[in-house]
């Protein structure tokens, strides 16, 4: 049974949401504002988080940024009343999985959150089953895939499962042009606009964690894929 970490401060919306969610056979532990979420996150490591944007106390993109970054590389979906363009690219943007504006029909979510973890698990299942290297030398680099680090001199980077996990194929595939449909199909499951998107933001991270050595670069090619150059 998998387990959702609901985040809503309507009451009897939520209150209906996590019914139909039970129903469909999901766990669903439900936070009333985004500070109680952030709270009950680490005691109950959800498969997957639901996030109403506008809560009190901490919004959904706050609480988002915090889950994302400094926990894991659990999917999250944003529930919001706002249609705006700029509200979808900053949860794409903080590296949501997808974004449903209300009102919406309950079988949609129901259908968007069973496709995400679909694809989290034919990731899952695709990279656990290629060898680690312990403490791997790209270019000033020591990467460890193991413990989800990448250290240079006195910098660690503490990495996400998917960040480690996308740093092993692009090494793996260096100093060559790689398609970005096989890269969204080996690392996401999936290469739709929303996995494109994230994709987009996780390169983004890498760009910046392998800075300190010019020797590095990942050079995109648009509409085509792009090259994880090491000197």
């Amino acid at each position: 049974m998998k387990h959702i970490l609901l985040a809503e401060d309507d009451f009897d919306y939520a209150s209906i949401l996590k019914q139909y969610l039970e129903l469909s056979g999901f766990k669903v532990t439900w936070a009333k504002d985004g500070a109680e979420a952030l709270t009950v996150f680490s005691s109950i490591n959800p498969d997957i988080c639901v996030f109403d944007v506008m809560m009190p106390n901490m919004d959904g993109f706050t609480l988002a940024e915090n889950v994302i970054n400094n926990y894991s590389d659990t999917p999250v979906v944003f529930l919001t009343a706002k249609g705006l363009k700029e509200d979808k690219i900053k949860g794409l943007k903080l590296g949501a999985d997808d974004y449903v504006v209300k009102p919406f029909e309950a079988d949609e979510l129901i259908l968007r959150i069973n496709n995400i973890l679909r694809r989290s698990q034919r990731a899952f299942t695709t990279t656990a089953t290629q060898p680690t290297h312990d403490d791997l030398a790209i270019g000033g680099y020591t990467f460890n895939s193991t413990n989800y680090t990448l250290n240079h001199t006195n910098i660690q980077h503490r990495l996400t499962e998917r960040e480690s996990n996308l740093i092993a194929y692009l090494n793996a595939n260096r100093n060559r042009m790689i398609k970005r449909e096989d890269i969204l199909q080996e690392i996401w499951g999936s290469d739709d606009f929303f996995s494109g998107r994230s994709m987009d933001v996780f390169i983004s991270r890498l760009r910046k964690y392998f800075s300190e050595d010019p020797s590095i670069s990942i050079v995109g090619y648009r509409g085509l894929g792009l090259e994880f150059n090491v000197g």
